[in-house]
């Protein structure tokens, strides 16, 4: 089983259409004692400028400039996530916090 955490970038297979990409992971380790699953948002190169796109800058690891995407976020079986990347950048996951509380219609952390 491959380990993470909060804020890593790990591969997921995310079903023959999605297919394997890079996403962040951004649920707490194991937030339900019932179920091995984890909750993602996606890397995507559909760069569209838009309010649930969080811009990173470009690790080596990836082939070209990608966005988080919010609107991409998704539960995962633990069994999808292939491997580790890389930690994401912490700045970086304040902004998908904040995010994803507007999203979501969630209070803004403090």
């Amino acid at each position: 089983m491959t380990s993470f955490k909060r804020g890593d970038v790990v591969l997921v297979d995310l079903g023959s259409i999605a297919k394997v990409r890079p996403c962040v992971v951004v649920s707490i380790a194991n937030p339900d004692s019932e179920r091995n699953m984890s909750v993602v948002v996606p890397m995507t190169t559909e760069i569209r400028n838009g309010e649930c796109e969080v811009s990173f800058p470009k690790p080596p690891w990836l082939k070209q400039q990608s966005v988080i995407n919010l609107l991409g976020i998704a539960g995962v079986d633990n069994s999808k996530i292939e491997r580790r990347l890389a930690a994401f950048p912490k700045e970086k996951m304040g902004q998908i916090s904040e995010g994803l509380a507007r999203l979501l219609g969630l209070k803004t952390p403090s």
